[in-house]
């Protein structure tokens, strides 16, 4: 059960270096630091759009633009961090 826990963790984490890596490839297209057509920049925004917009999209639907800033990054990583302080409080004390 323990080795269940770690993988969870540890694929909850991956998730959010993700999320974290599609925010800042989001801002460095939209400020024009790199170029989008770029095979590599292109690829990497591709496959980082595919694992996070599947989870960001729900949230969206929910939570409105505010001025123009999208909050559902925001909201997910709440939500991320909220199941893993849940899993430390019921896996972790088994455990120990």
């Amino acid at each position: 059960m323990m080795s269940l826990y770690r993988v969870l963790d540890m694929a909850l984490q991956l998730y959010t270096m993700c999320v974290v890596a599609w925010v800042v490839m989001s801002w460095l297209v939209a400020f024009d630091v790199v170029n989008p057509r770029q095979t590599f920049v292109r690829m990497l925004g591709r496959f980082l759009s595919a694992v996070v917009e599947p989870v960001l999209a729900p949230i969206r639907r929910v939570i409105p633009l505010v001025g123009g800033i999208d909050l559902s990054p925001l909201v997910l990583f709440f939500a991320i961090y909220l199941v893993q302080s849940l899993m430390r409080e019921y896996w972790g004390t088994m455990f120990y």
